[in-house]
């Protein structure tokens, strides 16, 4: 029965619940930005299970082709495909069929496009992030950052059955958001990743370009969340909100520059995981008052 239980909650590992967790929730959120009145109960509880799938396939396919690299980093050894818990045939044909099952249930549930940008999320993060850009350049999240934005996008479809210009707005914040947040990670991790030869910022530019990059990115970030403000999507109550958020954001991105700590880089890891939580339920507050 224990071996059972080990067991389950190994393939759960398998489908990065924590990372799940923030992008249900900009599913979610955007859903009420794209329909104020709000989705029906079963939209959302659908849209919510095809993303889950969908973005668990994609993280246990990533357990696959990461194993070796995975079993060489502190952080990463204790994994089940890397520390040999789950063969790694089976952790591949786990994360094919949640993905293959994501794809059919978001088109039977709730509608074609949404099942297609779920489905193009999970090609993008293990094709061209996994495979393509992550061994190959220190710009891999900048470029590989459109895949974790897909969620958005899945949300809004969900909830409309088609994209506008609007749609992208908050896929723009996910993207922006991402370079700044992984950044501030990779500067806790750099050893793990000098180990593995992997092509991190930090390890290829050094940890003060860093630094710069993550305060550049996070200005570009806070110029991009208060702009559907002034286009009429979000009012003054998004405004003010995202105003102070950005604020904070921009305060630890210049405090982790000229005060250089681990303590900084996790705090900003940490605040960046708040922010970007904090400003999507304000997005769909926003819409629905």
């Amino acid at each position: 029965m224990r071996r059972s239980i080990r067991t389950a909650n190994d393939y759960v590992t398998l489908t990065k619940p924590r990372i799940i967790s923030l992008l249900l929730l900009t599913t979610v959120a955007t859903m009420f930005v794209a329909d104020p009145s709000g989705p029906g109960i079963v939209t959302i509880l659908w849209t919510m299970l095809g993303g889950y799938l969908a973005a668990g396939g994609a993280g246990a396919i990533n357990h696959y082709l990461e194993r070796d690299t995975d079993s060489r980093m502190e952080r990463t050894r204790g994994r089940p495909l890397a520390s040999g818990r789950i063969s790694p045939l089976k952790g591949l044909s786990f994360g094919i069929s949640l993905g293959v099952l994501a794809t059919v249930q978001l088109a039977v549930t709730v509608n074609p496009l949404a099942a297609a940008l779920s489905l193009a999320g999970l090609l993008g993060y293990v094709f061209v992030y996994t495979l393509w850009l992550k061994p190959r350049t220190p710009e891999n999240i900048v470029l590989g950052g459109a895949a974790g934005a897909i969620p958005p996008l899945v949300g809004w479809a969900a909830a409309t059955g088609g994209l506008t210009l609007d749609a992208f707005w908050p896929f723009a914040v996910v993207f922006f958001w991402t370079p700044p947040h992984f950044w501030a990670l990779s500067l806790l991790i750099s050893d793990d990743y000098a180990k593995t030869g992997t092509p991190m910022l930090p390890n290829v530019r050094g940890e003060d370009a860093t630094r710069k990059r993550i305060l550049l990115y996070t200005v570009v970030l806070v110029a991009v969340s208060l702009a559907p403000a002034f286009t009429g999507l979000f009012g003054l109550t998004y405004l003010v909100i995202a105003s102070l958020l950005g604020a904070a954001f921009i305060g630890g991105s210049i405090a982790l520059d000229r005060k250089p700590s681990r303590e900084s880089a996790r705090n900003l890891y940490l605040w960046s995981l708040a922010y970007l939580a904090l400003l999507f339920c304000t997005m769909a507050l926003d819409r629905v008052l």
